[in-house]
């Protein structure tokens, strides 16, 4: 279950660092996921 958690954060961390296109972006993704995960847990 975690090594799934893990392969899910990893795509995720991608498509979110694919979809931004500046600096800003990327901090707001980061914890837009990160408020996300913690959701999960």
């Amino acid at each position: 279950m975690k090594k799934l958690a893990v392969i899910a954060l990893g795509l995720g961390c991608l498509a979110m660092l694919a979809g931004c296109a500046t600096v800003d972006g990327i901090g707001q993704d980061i914890s837009g996921g990160a408020r996300t995960v913690r959701g999960w847990l």
